[in-house]
């Protein structure tokens, strides 16, 4: 798959794929010349296991207690 067949497949910017690529969180693509292509079911299996949104944390809730 090229990265617009899975940015349409993910339902996401090609832009997006391409961010994901560049900050190692999408699997390695295998390179055809100089295209980036991705295997399917490997990007179904990641699919399937990424986290979903807001994973990771970021800024705390203003109402949230401190943490010591």
């Amino acid at each position: 798959m090229t990265a617009a067949e899975v940015a349409t497949h993910l339902g996401l910017a090609v832009s997006t794929i391409y961010a994901y690529r560049r900050d190692g969180i999408l699997p390695e693509p295998d390179m055809v010349g100089r295209t980036p292509t991705w295997d399917r079911k490997a990007i179904e299996r990641w699919n399937r296991n990424r986290p979903g949104r807001g994973a990771g944390g970021g800024r705390p809730r203003k109402d949230a207690p401190a943490r010591a």
